[in-house]
């Protein structure tokens, strides 16, 4: 786990990044389209207030959290397009201030957390620091979704290593979430830092493992491009499987992007 000052600094800085992608966009822009099916730019930043809406309500009034996880419940398909259907019928102006004074405040609210402490979420409790890795991975893998709908290629940064963490130790939930059983052993991870360091997870002489660019892993578990476009390496039969299911994100398996020679 990153450190709680090192991980809510580069929560701050992922979406200020965002925020100059959208800041200046006319009403029209906001109405473009992005890779995921239905989502606008619009609906990618009502999404992330919304979420953020939900972090804050959880670190900070647990009865109010539980009603809206009474919500999620009733209807678990349908609840995370209905946020962001809602946030994204706003004016942009009015949006966009909404995104920036949820996010405010949910920064206050996490660096307020004691040490240690936990808080409900949809899955199990999460500290602080957990709910800022989330965040981020988060706010990185929409903003992706905005790069790529206006056509922008963004410059990988260090702060991806909170993006690869998780979606590292998220690997047996994809397999879980499909009914398939997770593999005993643990992996080994080796990625290329965008600084050129190696970041590593899993023991050394495990017999599996899985090499390759970092940016390409995160894009790869937050489902923002297909195993087959990646330059990722997997050794062994269960790393490989891993690679065409994994997810970094919690709630039902993901569809995933379409390779892009089936597009």
């Amino acid at each position: 786990m990153s450190d709680p000052v090192d991980v809510l600094d580069d929560l701050r800085d992922e979406s200020d990044e965002l925020d100059r992608l959208v800041g200046e966009l006319s009403e029209g822009q906001w109405r473009v389209q992005t890779p995921a099916p239905g989502w606008t730019i619009a609906h990618q930043i009502a999404h992330l207030a919304w979420t953020d809406r939900a972090a804050l309500l959880a670190a900070t009034d647990a009865e109010a959290f539980a009603v809206e996880t009474e919500k999620a419940l009733a209807a678990p398909d349908r609840f995370v397009d209905e946020g962001a259907e809602e946030g994204a019928e706003l004016p942009p102006a009015e949006l966009l201030a909404r995104w920036r004074a949820g996010r405010e405040q949910l920064q206050a609210a996490l660096r307020a957390v004691p040490p240690g402490a936990r808080f409900p979420w949809y899955g199990p409790p999460m500290s602080a620091p957990a709910m800022a890795t989330a965040r981020l991975m988060e706010t990185w893998a929409h903003g992706q979704d905005v790069a790529d709908a206006l056509g922008v290629v963004r410059t990988p940064t260090a702060r991806l290593r909170h993006v690869a963490w998780i979606g590292h130790r998220a690997r047996d939930y994809a397999f879980l979430v499909r009914g398939i059983p997770a593999p005993a052993e643990p992996f080994r991870v080796e990625l290329r830092a965008p600084d050129g360091s190696l970041w590593t997870y899993g023991p050394e002489d495990a017999a599996q493992r899985v090499t390759g660019p970092a940016l390409d892993f995160c894009l790869l578990v937050t489902q923002r491009l297909h195993r087959d476009d990646t330059d990722l390496t997997a050794d062994g039969e269960d790393a490989e499987r891993w690679l065409t299911i994994a997810q970094a994100f919690a709630g039902p398996a993901g569809g995933g992007r379409a390779a892009k020679g089936d597009a």
